[in-house]
């Protein structure tokens, strides 16, 4: 009876977790980018050293990992205490404090207007209302890399196997 219970705690907490949480803060459900779609997303993102990255939705850090592996100044925002904490490990464990930040807060409230480069492998829904965010808060020059998801309005500059570029100077902004 007592793995019945167990069981049924865990289903809680990761529904809790991984379902509800992000739903209701307008995020999306926990679906890491696949290794080899990081690795095309930093590629194609040609980081110059002073660059400022951010991936929205960072989940269990990755992406924001593999940029400050590059060289960028690479930071997260992830609504998920339990992600937040994986990522912070992970972090550490790549041996990146100092270049490589999570922030446990919800990326819809944060100011965007200072990263030269933003990551997101975000759902459909979410993709229009991100555009309005980022049409007020882009800054000159800035690109955005969107794994897997288009822009219902914008017209991307660059397409490689699922990863679509888009750059602020190109996009109809403010």
């Amino acid at each position: 009876m007592w793995i019945f219970f167990t069981i049924l705690a865990l289903l809680i907490l990761y529904l809790l977790f991984f379902w509800i949480i992000p739903f209701s803060l307008k995020g999306a459900i926990f679906d890491p980018s696949r290794k080899r779609d990081v690795k095309k997303m930093v590629d194609i993102a040609e980081i110059k050293g002073d660059e400022i990255s951010v991936d929205l939705g960072s989940g269990d850090g990755r992406v924001v990992i593999a940029f400050a592996e590059k060289g960028a100044q690479a930071h997260g925002f992830e609504i998920n205490p339990f992600l937040v904490l994986i990522s912070r490990i992970n972090i550490r464990r790549a041996g990146l404090k100092g270049k490589a930040f999570i922030h446990w807060k919800n990326f819809w409230k944060a100011d965007l207007s200072k990263f030269d480069i933003i990551t997101v492998f975000q759902v459909d829904f979410a993709m229009n209302e991100l555009e309005n965010k980022l049409k007020k808060e882009l800054k000159p020059g800035a690109k955005v890399i969107s794994n897997q998801w288009t822009f219902p309005k914008w017209k991307y500059s660059k397409y490689e196997n699922g990863i679509y570029v888009y750059d602020s100077s190109e996009l109809p902004i403010k």
